[in-house]
């Protein structure tokens, strides 16, 4: 599902126009987003729980040449299923 297709969902779901559906969920989005960037996490109960991780430097390896070279430490955007997206999925 792409997102035109989840708007179409939701607008359908929720009883209301796509051009509404279209907005709360890129406001969903950039909410996310910018809370994430804080460094903060989004727990949403039943679904799940965004959150950000810091990577460490490493060393790592060209899988061409084999040639060893340092990876840069970062920050990652991480999500963990909720226990009902869990029991739906499966």
């Amino acid at each position: 599902m792409n997102k035109s297709e989840l708007v179409s969902a939701i607008a359908e779901s929720a009883e209301i126009t796509k051009a509404d559906a279209s907005r709360a969920l890129q406001a969903l989005l950039d909410t996310v987003t910018n809370t994430l960037s804080k460094g903060d996490s989004v727990a949403l109960t039943g679904f799940g729980t965004f959150s950000v991780a810091k990577r460490a430097a490493r060393t790592g390896r060209n899988p061409s040449t084999g040639k060893a070279l340092k990876i840069a430490a970062k920050t990652v955007a991480k999500f963990k299923a909720g226990k009902g997206l869990s029991e739906a999925v499966n």
